[in-house]
């Protein structure tokens, strides 16, 4: 079945140049890229992407992570959005676990990500958890026209596309 999937090259995998890696992993599958763009990630984009994530303890410190406050302002990502059959599992696998102590080695967190001795989790990229994630991500970090075909409902605002 097809799915849709987000993934972001997060501030840690930005500043080590893992991008351009990331990229060629996803495009060596049967995965299409569909869209792709870098972004400066505000508070109020970060707190939207993990909006499930506001109550834990560990939320403020995540939102700072993905601005890029924990490397060096370092507050440029990859955002990538990806179609294809079964994408989520296959996403998912490329990416490795989200601890990257525990991630297969030759994943993208495996060899790329650490965590720091400070215990947090520099794994590289986000990868959407399921289908409709992938549908709320995709629509929370792009616009329909940035998107190279039509995957959801739209409709018009002005003379813009927006997502319906």
């Amino acid at each position: 079945m097809k799915e849709q999937i987000l993934v972001i090259v997060k501030p840690d995998g930005m500043i080590k140049g893992h991008a351009g890696h990331v990229l060629t992993r996803f495009e060596e599958t049967d995965l299409r890229l569909i869209g792709a763009r870098v972004v400066k990630v505000t508070e109020e984009l970060a707190q939207a992407h993990y909006h499930h994530l506001c109550d834990k303890p560990f939320f403020g410190e995540l939102i700072h992570f993905l601005m890029g406050d924990l490397h060096n302002h370092q507050d440029l990502v990859l955002a990538m959005a990806f179609t294809g059959d079964d994408a989520v599992k296959k996403g998912r696998e490329i990416a490795g676990a989200t601890n990257p102590e525990l991630a297969d080695p030759h994943s993208i967190r495996g060899s790329m990500g650490r965590v720091t001795t400070k215990g947090v989790f520099e794994n590289v990229i986000h990868v959407s958890s399921d289908p409709v994630e992938g549908e709320r991500e995709i629509k929370l970090w792009f616009t329909p026209e940035e998107i190279a075909m039509d995957l959801f409902s739209t409709t018009t605002s002005g003379h813009r596309k927006v997502w319906a």
